[in-house]
């Protein structure tokens, strides 16, 4: 084995320094090697996770290498859904363009509501690519409604306007239910990876204080591979796009508001996700019971992150099956 450093040779001591040090190297990689140890890495940035490991463990493409594979068959299976039930109303619930939704309405009259939130990282993502959610909601006799709302590359960097227009899209919902024969009464949310953490702001929004509504206006959630407390998530390469100051990260944080939560919380994760989201959706249902809050944990076995949002899809899915006994009680 050789070894060729860029090294003063004309000086003695720094050829003596060089080649101990060029040893001392080698013998650390031939030990760590033959031990089967990890390679050396960086200072812990949160828990035992370098800077590179907590950056890739907030970047979920890191975990499905089949991501375009899934992403496209969220479009294609969305069409196929619509062409199959039909075009859903767009109804508008604010005044910009993108505050509006889609209502794919069921046939049962006063039917209750289920609302779904969209993930993509807080930048990407639209209500019409997830239309393949919707049939098994009217299958359970509910309307299924997706809002859009503005990205945090549109808000340069700020994640508060996101969590306005989702909440207010739920009041309008409550508001407006008769007018498209729902039950106000029987709200429901689900949400999918940064749609569950804006889903879960809503519901530790203060309904009565800042709306004038009951507290319970919404009545059960499905949480899929949230995020529930911004710290590890502000710490990560995510706050390159993303401007969190320590009013967004405590504010947005519902794990660090759960004296508000007063709805059952069904939360799901698949097996094959990154590490950091698993222990978020861990550690969520173990704030959750400690307040003596309802909450179920489900896991989705052989499912990544991509993944798991499909079970909400079927009746026998890990997040369908959770979300039915949610809307049939």
């Amino acid at each position: 084995m050789s070894f060729q450093a860029d090294v003063d040779t004309g000086n003695p001591r720094r050829r003596f320094l060089a080649a101990t040090a060029a040893a001392a190297a080698v013998a650390l990689g031939e030990t760590a090697h033959a031990q089967n140890l990890p390679a050396p890495k960086g200072q812990s940035v949160w828990l035992d996770l370098d800077q590179a490991a907590l950056d890739k463990a907030y970047d979920q493409a890191h975990w499905a290498s089949n991501i375009k594979t899934i992403l496209h068959r969220y479009v294609a299976n969305s069409k196929i859904t619509r062409k199959h039930i039909g075009e859903p109303q767009r109804l508008r619930y604010g005044k910009s363009d993108i505050e509006a939704l889609d209502l794919f309405t069921a046939k049962q009259p006063k039917a209750p509501i289920h609302i779904f939130i969209h993930g993509g990282a807080w930048r990407v993502g639209r209500s019409d690519e997830h239309s393949f959610l919707a049939e098994a909601s009217l299958n359970d006799g509910a309307h299924f409604i997706a809002p859009d709302f503005v990205n945090v590359v549109q808000t340069g960097g700020d994640l508060m306007p996101m969590a306005e227009q989702v909440i207010r899209a739920i009041e309008w919902v409550y508001r407006n239910a008769a007018s498209f024969d729902g039950d106000p009464g029987r709200i429901y949310l689900s949400g999918h990876s940064t749609g569950a953490h804006l889903a879960t702001v809503a519901l530790t929004t203060d309904w009565e204080k800042g709306f004038g509504l009951p507290a319970d206006i919404i009545k059960g959630a499905v949480l899929i591979s949230g995020i529930y407390d911004l710290k590890p998530v502000r710490l990560s390469a995510r706050s390159n796009y993303v401007n969190f100051t320590d009013d967004i990260e405590h504010r947005l944080s519902p794990q660090r508001h759960l004296d508000k939560l007063v709805a059952p919380v069904t939360l799901v994760y698949g097996s094959e996700e990154s590490p950091e989201f698993i222990r978020q959706s861990k550690d969520f249902a173990d704030a959750l019971a400690r307040e003596g809050k309802s909450v179920e944990l489900f896991v989705g076995s052989g499912y990544n992150h991509f993944e798991i949002i499909e079970t909400l899809a079927s009746p026998f899915g890990t997040a369908g099956r959770a979300l039915s006994a949610r809307i049939r009680v």
